[in-house]
């Protein structure tokens, strides 16, 4: 998955505001569980601090029983990503865009693979709703298709 690849940039200065090492993968669970303890993020220069508060914002928020670690926040940010692409972004626009919002760090070339694995996903999904005949599976399988190879 997509999310594994995540790495935050400024991982040590996290570590050193918990006060453990924490691995500097974004979606690890350790990782996951520091950033939504209850840090002192006021102590993190502006930037960084915006980037965290944006990362939980847009990853974080759900109502599972079972957060952080309940496989939404790396959903949330493999839709972050086709959705990202969807609105004519390429890979490396994509990468910059992570790096600047949410401080994370991940290769363009594995974006870029992520998303062609998505187009194989999606094509598969339309071929067998076409042979299920479900046309309104099948439609919207192949506007996801167009809009991501465009």
């Amino acid at each position: 998955m997509i999310a594994q690849k995540a790495r935050f940039r400024h991982a040590r200065k996290l570590e050193r505001l918990a006060g453990y090492r924490i691995p500097d993968q974004a979606f690890h669970g350790a990782t996951l569980e520091a950033v939504s303890s209850r840090l002192n993020y006021d102590r993190l220069d502006h930037t960084l601090h915006d980037q965290m508060l944006n990362f939980i914002h847009s990853f974080m928020r759900c109502r599972c029983r079972e957060t952080p670690l309940c496989g939404c926040p790396e959903k949330k940010f493999s839709r972050e990503i086709l959705e990202l692409r969807e609105n004519d972004l390429d890979h490396r626009q994509i990468a910059q865009f992570l790096q600047e919002e949410y401080g994370i760090d991940i290769y363009p070339a594995d974006i870029l693979s992520y998303l062609e694995d998505s187009v194989h996903v999606l094509e598969a999904i339309r071929d067998i709703a076409r042979l299920q005949e479900m046309p309104d599976l099948c439609s919207k399988a192949g506007t996801h298709i167009d809009m991501l190879e465009r």
